[in-house]
């Protein structure tokens, strides 16, 4: 089958300056992965990647980029760069683009003006953009304006629901005040069981042709969604056998992550969120029938996120949100390589593509978990076998080992 793509990962996320070289590639090439596309990084430090691969110094996947994020004032995430108006959005894209990028991305705190002047200066520029729906404006209102993918289906849910401009009004009330952690978390319950009890069918489905019309992609990370913002008590990674390849540093990130997420909840807010979880799996599921381009992706290595094999976690999801496999399969496959605009030579199996390939010991169409049983990786035409995958994860085990 082809090689798979990871649509949202940070390769800079941990253990650097070599922990993308000696950790994260090795499990994205042992898992198959080869292509990603990084969504918020250090432009120089992922173009020295991407020369270092290309060059034939080092095994990695096919990279494609943003660079630092846009965002409002302040960013979530660094590196980031502040945008407030037209002239700010306007040099930052033009920047951007002599740097290399291959897509402009936006962030969560982005205000309507500086938004919609991100959106007139990629197209100015020739470029596209990516990311979050920003907190201001409506998931209809940024694919109108162009966004090409939209990422953990942000904005999504609100857009479907019929009090739409209340809980965006409610949304935003708490930066602008100063709540107590109770009151904070009683507040959050309320708008996300208002936000499910008011979801309609309707609005759904004529959001979702907007998709399909403006052409705009959607990357749900479910692996993200499932094992970190629904997370649950019971999702315990404690004893999971993967944790070996992950550098002790990050392991305490991520355990970090986790009691943030399930500090000052109780059970009504564990009620909502497996509400949520099946909620976004339905979501997807409905997109991919209206005919909305779905990709698969990850956002390792955010906490409980694993490289490598949160790819084949978000194609079983895929699956249980009701898609065949071969529908899953796509999203990791063909559909990443036409929104890269590179169908012509890779995503799928035919004379004259680019030689990413995987060889399984079973079918993943009769049972998509076989997608894990790799026996075979060839990588850009280098046929690397199952004792050099078997090394490359021993690899990254002794890496961890050591971080």
């Amino acid at each position: 089958m082809p090689g798979l793509a990871d649509m949202h990962l940070h390769l800079l996320g941990a253990a650097e300056p070599t922990g993308s070289r000696e950790f994260i590639f090795p499990l994205l090439v042992a898992n198959g992965i080869t292509t990603v596309r990084d969504m918020g990084g250090d432009v120089g430090l992922l173009k020295e990647l991407r020369k270092e691969i290309a060059g034939g110094k080092r095994l990695g996947p096919q990279i494609f980029f943003t660079g630092p994020y846009l965002d409002g004032d302040p960013p979530y995430f660094q590196p980031s760069i502040t945008i407030h108006k037209d002239g700010e959005a306007a040099s930052a894209v033009k920047l951007l683009k002599s740097e290399g990028v291959d897509f402009i991305k936006v962030q969560s705190r982005l205000q309507p003006q500086a938004y919609f002047a991100i959106a007139r200066a990629v197209r100015e520029n020739g470029m596209r953009y990516v990311g979050h729906v920003p907190d201001s404006i409506s998931a209809e209102a940024a694919s109108d304006a162009g966004q090409a993918s939209i990422e953990h289906l942000t904005g999504v849910l609100l857009s479907c629901s019929t009090r739409e401009d209340e809980l965006r009004a409610r949304q935003l009330a708490p930066w602008q005040n100063n709540n107590s952690v109770q009151q904070s978390a009683e507040q959050m319950r309320n708008w996300q069981r208002d936000l499910l009890d008011s979801y309609s069918p309707q609005k759904a489905a004529q959001l979702f042709q907007k998709f399909v019309m403006n052409h705009t992609a959607q990357t749900p990370t479910l692996p993200l969604l499932i094992h970190l913002a629904y997370l649950r008590p019971e999702s315990d990674l404690a004893n999971d056998p993967r944790l070996k390849y992950i550098p002790d540093k990050l392991r305490k990130g991520w355990e970090v992550g986790r009691q943030a997420a399930l500090a000052n909840q109780s059970e009504p807010d564990f009620v909502l969120r497996k509400r949520l979880a099946e909620r976004s799996l339905s979501i997807v599921k409905e997109m991919h029938d209206a005919g909305v381009v779905i990709m698969a992706g990850t956002d390792s290595t955010a906490p409980n996120v694993f490289p490598g094999f949160g790819l084949h976690e978000d194609l079983f999801y895929m699956v249980e949100a009701g898609l065949r496999p071969m529908e899953a399969l796509r999203t990791a496959t063909s559909m990443p390589a036409e929104f890269l605009g590179r169908s012509a030579w890779q995503g799928a199996m035919a004379a004259g593509q680019r030689a990413d390939l995987l060889l399984l010991d079973a079918n993943p169409l009769e049972d998509i978990r076989n997608t894990v049983k790799i026996r075979a990786v060839i990588l850009n035409g280098e046929y690397l076998n199952r004792s050099v995958l078997d090394e490359l994860l021993r690899s990254a085990e002794q890496f961890a080992a050591a971080h």
